[in-house]
């Protein structure tokens, strides 16, 4: 039976000798030396040329519904969170359906030209109007073609601190919202921070949800909702369904009490995730010097055997003028802060924009094994470190044994001697 693709000459992360992957009927059907060599007819062939073969990369934390609103209605001059939240609330009367859909597709056109094919995305339930949930169904629906969209219920004035907040996360939910969110340490006291974790989990157990909830994105080293997350994810027996993101308190806290902590943690199978980029930029704000790196501490995590991913979080939005949707940038970001500079270590940063996230999300299929859907992105790199090393090239970006993205190598000719030359700051490559 013939082939609808096949790659050929392809590195794994993993590692060893190439390998060449056959892909049938938007599946992979094999992964194996030599299937070239058998002549089965292919109707289309890519020869890798040795480069590295990757699952496409999943963002574990982003908000679509305020991405590409940079300087609207004016910019976060301080650059801390809390101005953050200010601004977005002074844009939320402004916002439109259609300029919602339109910002969120078009970043949806640069994560697929980054090999970003799975994002998901808290979406602001605190507007009556629930405006930006609809608008994310409405992309939702439209790029479900290439990329799995999942979004998680935010009630970004907080739970107790904004009336009405529970209603109108239900009413998402109902209208297809698919992960519960919360916001426990902007609540008004830590008691309603406590309360709001309690009741979000009560409402994704009731309807068998995951949950996702920013908690702890503080300084403050007494901010430890995580605890009480830990605990009501054991009390509902919501194990590997549940993760805390950003932890930031984390790298205030001192070494005892973290030691208890990730132990209760582990006990409970949460997931964690860590948003570089965004967390060492608007964490610390209010040190001197010594400052605060502002990252949860994500070695520590792993070793206790979390799952732990990375998320982009933003993109030129009221919080964070920069992003494009590279997740290669925000592993490279979580490798420095961290000093993740192991070979082990750095290669466990690859996995944090891989298979990490796509566990938290639970994505069907994920992978390059036999039976796996055929997503996948060939990267202009030998090895996950080279390519984080680099941010290298996605050279294809592959959607169920579908081409839909390419882009050529990034190549500079140099013009030092008598004949010009090319590199690519690759070792041994030119």
């Amino acid at each position: 039976m013939s082939l609808d693709l096949l790659i050929v000459n392809a590195r794994l992360p993993e590692g060893g000798t190439p390998v060449d992957i056959a892909v049938r009927d938007g599946r992979i059907v094999e992964v194996a030396p030599g299937i070239a060599a058998r002549g089965t007819p292919a109707a289309e062939t890519i020869d890798a040329a040795g480069n590295l073969v990757s699952p496409p990369f999943v963002d574990a934390h982003f908000h679509m519904d305020s991405t590409l609103s940079y300087g609207m209605p004016r910019i976060n001059r301080s650059g801390t969170l809390l101005e953050g939240i200010a601004l977005w609330n002074e844009l939320k009367p402004e916002l439109t359906h259609e300029a919602l859909v339109e910002r969120a597709l078009l970043y949806c056109d640069w994560a697929v030209a980054r090999g970003l094919l799975a994002i998901r995305s808290h979406v602001d339930v605190c507007d009556p109007r629930l405006l930006a949930v609809d608008a994310l169904l409405e992309v939702k629906a439209k790029v479900a073609p290439y990329i799995d969209l999942q979004l998680v219920a935010f009630p970004q004035d907080g739970l107790y601190r904004r009336p009405g907040s529970e209603d109108l996360l239900i009413e998402a939910l109902n209208r297809g919202v698919d992960v519960v969110g919360g916001i426990p340490h902007f609540e008004r006291t830590m008691a309603d921070g406590a309360a709001s974790v309690r009741r979000l989990c009560e409402i994704a157990a009731e309807r068998g949800l995951r949950v996702d909830m920013h908690c702890d994105e503080s300084d403050d080293p007494l901010s430890r909702h995580v605890e009480t997350l830990a605990y009501e994810t054991q009390r509902l027996g919501l194990h590997g369904r549940v993760t805390g993101s950003h932890l930031t308190s984390m790298h205030s806290m001192d070494n005892y009490y973290v030691s208890k902590l990730i132990a209760l943690m582990a006990e409970a199978d949460l997931g964690a995730i860590a948003n570089p980029l965004i967390n060492i930029t608007l964490q610390g704000r209010h040190d001197t010097y010594p400052k605060r790196r502002g990252m949860t501490r994500v070695p520590e995590l792993m070793a206790a055997g979390l799952t732990v991913a990375f998320g982009q979080d933003c993109a030129m939005d009221p919080w964070y003028p920069l992003g494009s949707g590279d997740m290669l940038n925000v592993a490279a970001m979580g490798l420095h802060v961290a000093q993740m500079t192991g070979l082990d270590q750095m290669r466990s940063c690859f996995d944090a924009v891989t298979t990490n996230p796509a566990r938290l999300l639970g994505l069907e299929g994920y992978g390059l094994a036999a039976g796996c859907r055929a997503d996948m992105v060939i990267l202009d790199a030998g090895d996950p470190v080279e390519a984080l090393r680099l941010s290298a090239t996605r050279l294809s970006v592959i959607r169920a044994g579908r081409v839909i993205a390419r882009t050529a190598p990034a190549e500079t000719t140099l013009m030092l001697g008598d004949e010009p030359r090319t590199t690519r700051c690759r070792l041994g490559r030119g």
